[in-house]
């Protein structure tokens, strides 16, 4: 059964944030399950990365059918992403200062960063637990950006008269030899390429770039190839939320109390309640006693939730992977009239993919073999016959038809 598959979970998103501004209990309730999931093996991680979800609606919707998987809790799908908690930032993290180094490696995964921010102001720069509105986070948020540019800017100055050399003898394109310095990020030839000529350097030569030209470049880079989504943790706690609709004129910001998300993940492990992440409220299960400081617990909880309409951990979640990394996902199938795989599984598997991936990349990450052997694919909403290079859209269910089965 679904049991024993172990799950490879390919999507990784770093978390991070200074000392007491609660990205401890973000990873924590991020990575803490409703019951059902847990006995999804996964392929072992270090202690820094723990499973989380991001979820959509499940394709049984669209078809009216019910199916039992522990990822589908009432027609929500639930989907394991990798949660990367990155420890260590600490101002001069780019210099090696604390565990500066550290900190960037385990930064280097991340497809896309969420920031935990103390957005009530009760934690300054260093950490230190101060009066509610007496810190300006917007202070945190510029100082994490910088740091990140500074250490983009870095790799360049370091091979900077190297790779002019090199440009100047014509062994390597600038382009080619750009990405390079950075493909340890997980930087593509592409992302350079747009950057290079969004800001007008595809045709200057590397010796006639000023520090300016650098400055732009690394700034540029850093924000497609490692976004990020602040977390505005602690926002029960805030008079108004002036504050984040501010930031959110030019950034992707969430409204969150992760100490309320983990509550209620607690409360419904412990049967207490229904829960669904990601809602705005939650059921007191019927037939069980709850006690006077559970029920004055659970009443905080609806203030918050009446407050930010819901905790904004999953949410922040759901807004890193599709809004800011705009990705879609699919359904793959074996069987289009059972929409089952050959266990009679339904609906067994949903993928991850970029917004432009056509069914030949989905089938690249079924396996290598039905990839090579692609001869079709079926739409199955639409029962329509497409080719390998057609665009998928968020919530196809796709069967893959290949001469070659995997493995």
């Amino acid at each position: 059964t679904n049991m024993h598959k172990v799950i490879n979970v390919g999507m990784q998103i770093g978390l991070f944030g200074k000392a007491n501004v609660g990205k401890s209990t973000f990873f924590s309730a991020a990575t803490q399950t409703p019951v059902k999931i847990e006995n999804f093996p996964f392929t072992t991680i270090k202690p820094n990365v723990g499973i989380a979800y991001v979820n959509t609606t499940c394709a049984c919707k669209h078809f009216k059918i019910e199916h039992s998987n522990p990822l589908c809790i009432s027609g929500i799908r639930f989907v394991p992403v990798k949660l990367i908690d990155v420890a260590g930032l600490v101002p001069g993290a780019h210099e090696g200062k604390g565990l500066g180094n550290q900190f960037l490696d385990d930064a280097r995964q991340a497809e896309v960063l969420i920031h935990v921010v103390d957005i009530s102001g009760s934690t300054d720069i260093q950490g230190q637990s101060v009066n509610v509105g007496t810190h300006d986070p917007r202070e945190d948020i510029k100082f994490v950006e910088e740091e990140f540019d500074f250490w983009f800017k870095q790799i360049l100055e370091r091979e900077w008269q190297k790779l002019s050399k090199e440009i100047e003898k014509t062994k390597t394109k600038l382009v080619d030899g750009i990405a390079d310095r950075f493909s340890g990020l997980g930087v593509k030839v592409n992302h350079v390429h747009e950057v290079l000529q969004n800001l007008g350097l595809l045709t200057k030569k590397p010796v006639e770039w000023n520090d300016s030209d650098l400055t732009k470049f690394a700034q540029m880079l850093r924000k497609k190839t490692k976004p990020m989504l602040i977390a505005a943790n602690k926002a029960d706690l805030c008079k108004s939320l002036e504050i984040t609709n501010e930031i959110h004129k030019n950034r992707e910001i969430i409204n969150c109390s992760a100490e309320t998300e983990l509550l209620l993940k607690k409360a419904a492990k412990a049967d207490l309640i229904e829960y669904i992440p990601g809602n705005e409220k939650f059921v007191i299960n019927k037939n069980v006693d709850v006690s006077a400081q559970q029920k004055a617990a659970l009443n905080l909880v609806e203030n918050v939730l009446s407050k930010l309409d819901s905790t904004g951990v999953q949410t922040a979640l759901n807004s890193a992977i599709f809004r800011v990394l705009k990705l879609i996902i699919v359904f793959p199938v074996e069987d289009e009239t059972k929409l089952s795989n050959k266990d009679g599984e339904i609906l067994p598997d949903a993928k991850i993919l970029s917004e432009n991936a056509t069914a030949r990349n989905l089938a690249e990450t079924i396996h290598q073999d039905i990839a090579k052997g692609f001869l079709y694919a079926i739409d199955v909403k639409t029962k329509q016959r497409i080719g390998a290079d057609h665009q998928l859209k968020n919530g196809d269910v796709i069967k893959i038809v290949s001469s070659l089965s995997r493995g």
